[in-house]
């Protein structure tokens, strides 16, 4: 299929690897110029690289950390005006709610809900006037589901989700779309730190801690960077006018709800 996008520009925020160069890839591979952007430098150049390789368009890479003004205004400076903006960042730590102190909340706040926002604000009014748009928000299967130990992550991706409930309708009909992708256990360098604190604090091996963790999956797997891609570039396509202010759910039938 088509996806119609060639051509378009996209910015891609925590791209150089898992979830955000999966959606890198994917929009690249649909002849999309990315402008992709993550903290360490060398990794996100090795990156761009690959990219430029595999894809051949045009491909910036933006050395700077998203979740604060300098870094937003860099990551705008060299891609002001994206038709696709794909919006990322690391979650905040786990632990329980009684220990997270006001500025730990600040930093949650700061990195999954207000910087979203903040690039949407930047971005949304140009994207109406081309009559075109698509933000893309990676939050968590924990909005659909709360995790208790994610409290920091519950609350700040929740605000994000009800932001864009909102504004999604208001931009719709200027050809715009905003959704919210919600990935659920991920093969990814994050979930493998996870299983080796796991298998230490289960005294078992890290492989075990995977299978355990994989049996209470109904497709009995983790998810992979490059479906999870996939799934962002369609809805970045000119096929997906039609779903906006939606949370699509991507963990493999982990979620038990009907709804």
């Amino acid at each position: 299929m088509d996806l119609g996008i060639a051509g378009k520009t996209a910015l891609v925020c925590a791209a150089s690897k898992g979830l955000g160069r999966g959606c890198a890839e994917a929009l690249a591979a649909e002849g999309v110029n990315v402008t992709i952007v993550a903290r360490t430098a060398e990794t996100l150049e090795a990156t761009a690289a690959a990219i430029r390789a595999n894809a051949g368009v045009d491909v910036q890479a933006v050395a700077c950390d998203i979740t604060t003004p300098e870094g937003r205004a860099a990551a705008l400076a060299a891609c002001p005006q994206p038709d696709i903006l794909v919006n990322n960042a690391g979650g905040p730590p786990p632990g329980d709610f009684r220990n997270f102190t006001h500025d730990d909340w600040i930093r949650a706040l700061e990195a999954n809900m207000l910087t979203p926002i903040e690039l949407i604000r930047a971005t949304i009014d140009g994207m109406m006037s081309r009559g075109f748009g698509r933000v893309v928000n990676i939050t968590s299967s924990s909005v659909k589901a709360p995790i208790d130990v994610l409290g920091l992550s519950n609350g700040a991706r929740s605000g994000l989700t009800g932001f864009v409930a909102g504004v999604a309708r208001k931009v719709a009909p200027n050809g715009v779309t905003i959704n919210n992708l919600l990935p659920g256990i991920f093969d990814t360098d994050r979930i493998a730190v996870t299983f080796d604190a796991a298998a230490k604090t289960q005294n078992i091996s890290v492989d075990e801690a995977r299978k355990q963790r994989m049996a209470t999956i109904p497709a009995r797997r983790f998810g992979t960077p490059d479906e999870f891609g996939r799934a962002c570039a369609f809805l970045c396509s000119v096929h997906a006018g039609y779903i906006t202010g939606q949370n699509w759910l991507i963990d493999g039938g982990a979620y038990p709800g009907t709804y």
